[in-house]
């Protein structure tokens, strides 16, 4: 769908993409230095704290896809409860109520940012899609192409801070004989029901939490369970505290400051060994083996001597992908953002080829252990952008991103 030529673009000076963690630690901070939200209008839609008419202060506005607050959360699958979360970290200025650990996270969390966005006042618009964002050469703005229930939009922001995470961008790695399967194949991300899989002979591929969540639910349904990875798995004891949060944020931001690509938090921090895991461990049902080598019709193979039993095939019904999530950043496209190897280089939440841009949710801020502290930095260098501190100009210091090589944990 396309814009009318007949449309005015909004103005504004912050334009926020996404209602995540990220998202909303951006417009929190926003909101706390004075910046005034839209509306769809363009006309700052005050609050009984603003006073403010138009022009007398900064703007900004966030623009979500989805149709309720809690960002992703809000879908994932109904058995993930608060207590199987690996961590949801308090938003600034709002500590989250631990409430029933029984009740499912998307309840939960969707309840909290809900009533986050009112604490504070963000007036979030949604539905609205980003469809582009591109360059306005004559203003040297950012020109966001967006849909809403009533049409299309046109947005014409001075910044952007673009916090749309990773759930709809699912990861399909590509193995040999993946489209002969006869069998379902699924994502994590369309994972519904443990009972879902009764009777069922499961391969469940993958080294991140969502896998070992899946493997002891599924397991007293399914016909058989079994476990695969690309690398053997790292569990981890003692508690998951703020130390070694930060400490894994740290790890994965020197590595998008050095130029490389982007890795999971969860893939520093390891996997918590609770007495959940411990059990799973203990019962056979956390066994994790190597990599197939192949997918062939009735199941999965591994070449001779990959295995350590000497198994070489073993059959199944369902093959479960929980092989993570890819930042979705397609409407950035037209900026021309990534380097050669495919990556985009950056200096903390900013885009080094474009200042204007600012990522949330990416990299150290995938995970909401950074995504608070990103939204705050974020702003700062929005700031800098918009009292003229920064100039639009490619730093060549840093090597661009290499591709992120495809397969599981």
């Amino acid at each position: 769908m396309q814009s009318s030529p007949a449309a005015q673009p909004v103005d504004v000076d912050v334009l926020v993409v996404g209602a995540g963690q990220a998202g909303l630690s951006a417009a929190y901070h926003l909101r706390r230095r004075g910046f005034v939200p839209l509306g769809l209008d363009g006309l700052p839609s005050a609050g009984p704290d603003d006073g403010a008419s138009p022009g007398d202060q900064r703007t900004f506005v966030v623009l979500d896809g989805a149709p309720a607050p809690g960002g992703a959360w809000q879908f994932r699958w109904p058995s993930l409860t608060m207590a199987q979360t690996h961590a949801v970290h308090d938003l600034p200025g709002l500590a989250l109520d631990p409430g029933d650990p029984r009740e499912s996270a998307s309840t939960a969390v969707g309840r909290y940012f809900g009533a986050y966005e009112q604490l504070n006042d963000l007036r979030v618009l949604r539905p609205v899609g980003v469809r582009e964002v591109r360059d306005d050469p004559g203003s040297g703005a950012l020109l966001v192409e967006a849909t809403t229930p009533d049409g299309p939009v046109t947005w014409r922001a001075r910044t952007l801070v673009n916090a749309t995470g990773t759930w709809t961008k699912p990861f399909w790695p590509w193995y040999p004989g993946r489209e002969t399967f006869a069998g379902r194949q699924l994502h994590t991300h369309d994972f519904g029901a443990a009972e879902d899989f009764a009777g069922r002979r499961v391969v469940v591929v993958g080294g991140g939490a969502s896998a070992t969540q899946f493997l002891l639910q599924i397991a007293p349904h399914a016909a058989s369970t079994t476990w695969v990875t690309r690398r053997e798995p790292v569990w981890v004891g003692g508690p998951f505290d703020e130390d070694r949060g930060r400490d894994a944020v740290a790890l994965v931001d020197e590595r998008t400051r050095a130029g490389l690509a982007p890795e999971s938090v969860v893939s520093v921090t390891g996997l918590p060994l609770t007495p959940v895991y411990e059990a799973g461990i203990a019962s056979g049902v956390l066994r994790r083996l190597p990599m197939f080598s192949r997918v062939v019709p009735d199941g999965v193979a591994w070449d001779p001597g990959v295995r350590p039993d000497g198994v070489t095939h073993q059959g199944a019904d369902v093959i479960l992908w929980a092989t993570g999530f890819r930042a979705a950043l397609d409407h950035l496209g037209p900026l021309g953002l990534r380097g050669p190897g495919g990556g985009i280089v950056m200096d903390g939440p900013t885009v080094v080829a474009d200042p204007r841009v600012q990522l949330v949710g990416y990299g150290p801020s995938a995970s909401t252990i950074g995504a608070n502290r990103a939204g705050r930095e974020a702003v700062r260098s929005v700031l800098r952008v918009l009292d003229g501190a920064v100039l639009r100009a490619p730093v060549m210091s840093v090597a661009a991103v290499a591709p992120v090589a495809p397969g599981p944990a």
